[in-house]
């Protein structure tokens, strides 16, 4: 594998609690492989081992924070080796104000990654952001996510990362009704009319992506037409959707729990669109996480 066969490569970076965890997911979800917590000293040798292996993917993110072992400062300078081999890297920061980390700690309740230092939760915050300034200083692109939801924060990822210079692109979500429809939708379907496979002892313990439940699935006379007029209704009118403003579009399927039916029908419409030539398809299970 060749420098230009990594065609992308993301670091995400920033403050503890601003959103880095969900920032990754979306990368997910656009195809990139991910790695959490990678030591920044490691990225060259990390970027150089890709290289050398035709298997690798194209498309890579890290996320670098303040966790990592070593001085982050030296991160610019990983950095500089990474370019120096071909990669053209581009730092993702992500951050928010430090009102916002309390009240988020607050209601999670869960630890900062400095807190084994004995520190309180402000002087912890405050220690994070001033390790974090060398990454903050050469970013790429900086998302204050202090007055974002997490699926406002996702859009904005998924928008920045999942064009690519090119139209329009196609995010096929599944979701469980019982725990809401996704607050990013711009298209829902309710696939609750159709056959259960939950109800199948053998089925109930799979997924939508799994091949038993497909081949149930297909076999189901509501399916096939649920499926054809789906289809026939997004190929009608999602190329209208194409603009200048318009940059992304959210599908959603929803079942009861959001692990057969709408899972099959994000998964299917969603391969229906790749084969048609649309550049940019993306696919998430929100209950599958």
């Amino acid at each position: 594998m060749n420098a230009g066969s990594l065609s992308e490569l993301v670091i995400v970076s920033g403050m503890s609690g601003s959103g880095k965890s969900g920032a990754l997911h979306a990368l997910e979800d656009l195809g990139y492989y991910c790695v959490d917590n990678l030591p920044a000293q490691l990225l060259p040798e990390f970027v150089r081992r890709l290289q050398e292996n035709e298997a690798s993917p194209s498309k890579i993110a890290v996320g670098i924070d303040v966790r990592n072992f070593g001085d982050l400062s030296d991160v610019p300078s990983a950095l500089s080796q990474v370019g120096a081999l071909g990669a053209n890297p581009r730092l993702l920061f992500l951050e928010a104000r430090d009102e916002v980390l309390l009240r988020r700690y607050a209601d999670t309740r869960r630890r900062h990654p400095l807190s084994h230092l004995g520190l309180a939760l402000a002087d912890a915050i405050s220690l994070d952001r001033q390790a974090l300034r060398p990454l903050r200083q050469i970013a790429d692109m900086l998302i204050d996510t202090s007055a974002m939801n997490v699926h406002q924060m996702r859009r904005s990822v998924l928008t920045e990362f999942g064009l690519a210079g090119a139209g329009l692109s196609l995010l096929f979500q599944s979701f469980a009704y019982r725990r809401g429809i996704p607050a990013d939708a711009d298209f829902v379907f309710d696939t609750r009319v159709l056959p259960n496979p939950h109800w199948d002892a053998r089925l109930r313990p799979l997924s939508g992506r799994d091949p038993e439940v497909r081949e149930h699935l297909d076999q189901q006379p509501d399916v096939t037409t649920y499926v054809a007029q789906t289809q026939a209704f997004l190929d009608a009118w999602l190329p209208k959707l194409r603009s200048e403003t318009r940059s992304y579009v959210t599908i959603c399927f929803g079942c009861t729990g959001g692990r057969h039916r709408s899972v099959y029908l994000a998964e299917r419409l969603a391969r229906h669109f790749m084969d048609s030539g649309w550049e940019e398809v993306a696919i998430h299970h929100r209950e599958l996480e």
